[in-house]
């Protein structure tokens, strides 16, 4: 039950933005999409008290908008709906629309106001009441990497630098000359993010032509932070938009340039509000090694989370700082698991396997479960792959979409971590759209085969 006094502080805001008439009410599918309503700002009082009404089914269409076919929750109960109840994040302000409006963010649950557990918020939820019950709390940040492209090319092309008036067409990894040319968009989303309270850390030029990364400071609310990724990956988009680009966030627009991940950045603390993965030393605590332990067992079966569209798989590749093998290490970037340097006290574990186009919900519930699993049983990371080595004895990864959903259906961890109707409606989901893209043949194909075979 939403607290009737942040009702009542979200609609005073809203009564301060006049400039405000309209508002977006939207839930979070399973592909990290937005969807929902358009609503007049006089209806913000019914949507923040729950009100509101959508289908069950919109959390699980496929990438294109469009029903899974046989799905229960459309073809089974006549396309119910649900209640839409608030989440309780303020209302994040969308300055880079035509008439300024604003995102008011919901979830979904039953009649009888029980959460539905295909909801990509509610299986997150679901992982951090487990944590909740052993007395601790994930600490989480989060690191994407996006690209900016020319809006009038099909195909990705760098944007037009705002200094030379020319398309982008080299590499610029941490360029600072790169960063000043395209300041005014920078700021812009450093702006937007203040006023959605996303808490925006640093910003470097990444690897890749037109290439960035701005990183989310650390906040001991994983639901927040999943929040704030869902909210930035918008807003990054909304601003280059306004700025006459287009920013992506797929995992590989580029066939022979870096890829874009979505690094998670967590540590545990307990009751005391100690980091449980610090043992004072640099190699980290045992519980810090058994949630190793836990997410290197839960990896193969769940690449469908971190890798979860056709394009996803060409960024898992060798020898590009994208992982393709269960292991870990210290102060190593060629491997999936990430043990960072610095102070003991800040002793923490980055998970590298997740695209900038997976959904930031189901990457931490998977993460976080994984590791709450291998803490529970005390799990065996194993030994630490050597800085700078990738570790390729280790167990694979699945290298293409088939496997990954096949392992997603079989993981008998994650059937620990998902509920039951959120791995169906993924596995159909998914299912659906490989069926769709086996049906198309590229130009390449065409191009190799046609006069040759």
């Amino acid at each position: 039950m939403t607290n009737p006094n942040a009702i009542e502080e979200a609609l005073s805001w809203l009564e301060g933005q006049p400039q405000i008439d309209s508002l977006r009410t939207a839930v979070c599918d399973l592909n990290g999409i937005l969807r929902g309503k358009r609503i007049s700002s006089g209806q913000a009082r019914k949507a923040l008290e729950g009100g509101m009404r959508m289908p069950f089914s919109l959390v699980g269409l496929d990438i294109w908008g469009e029903d899974i076919e046989n799905d229960e929750q459309v073809f089974g109960n006549g396309d119910a709906d649900a209640i839409c109840q608030w989440t309780g994040r303020a209302i994040a302000p969308m300055s880079w629309t035509a008439r300024p409006t604003a995102l008011l963010p919901v979830w979904l649950a039953h009649d009888e106001a029980t959460p539905y557990l295909a909801d990509p918020r509610r299986a997150l939820a679901a992982i951090l009441a487990r944590y909740a019950r052993l007395g601790l709390t994930p600490v989480v940040a989060t690191e994407l990497e996006f690209y900016l492209v020319d809006p009038g090319s099909r195909r990705p092309v760098g944007p037009i630098s705002p200094i030379t008036g020319q398309n982008l067409a080299t590499d610029a990894a941490l360029s600072i000359d790169e960063i000043d040319a395209f300041e005014a968009f920078i700021s812009d989303v450093y702006a937007s993010c203040a006023e959605q309270r996303i808490p925006v850390d640093t910003a470097i030029s990444e690897n890749g032509v037109g290439q960035f990364e701005i990183n989310l400071n650390h906040v001991p609310d994983a639901l927040q932070a999943a929040d704030d990724a869902v909210l930035f990956k918008r807003t990054v988009r909304g601003i280059a938009r306004k700025h006459g680009f287009a920013a992506t966030f797929m995992a590989k627009p580029y066939g022979d340039r870096a890829g874009s991940g979505l690094h998670l950045h967590f540590s545990l603390l307990d009751r005391d509000g100690r980091n449980v993965f610090d043992n004072g030393r640099d190699d980290g605590s045992q519980t810090m090694r058994h949630a190793v332990g836990g997410l290197l067992a839960a990896m193969p079966e769940s690449a469908l989370v971190f890798a979860p569209h056709f394009n996803s798989f060409r960024r898992l590749r060798p020898n590009s700082y994208a992982p393709t093998v269960a292991a870990w290490g210290y102060e190593n970037r060629m491997v999936a698991i990430r043990i960072p340097g610095g102070s003991p006290k800040a002793r923490r574990i980055e998970h590298r396997v997740a695209g900038a186009d997976a959904n930031p919900y189901l990457v931490m519930a998977a993460v976080l479960g994984a590791a709450l699993i291998g803490i529970e049983r005390e799990m065996d990371a194993g030994d630490p792959a050597a800085s700078g080595t990738a570790a390729q004895d280790r167990r694979k990864l699945p290298c293409d979409w088939a496997s990954a959903i096949a392992h997603f259906e079989e993981g008998a961890l994650m059937s620990e971590i998902f509920a039951t109707e959120l791995r169906h409606s993924l596995i159909a989901c998914k299912q659906q759209e490989m069926n769709t893209f086996a049906r198309h043949v590229s130009d390449f194909e065409i191009d190799v085969y046609r006069d040759t075979v």
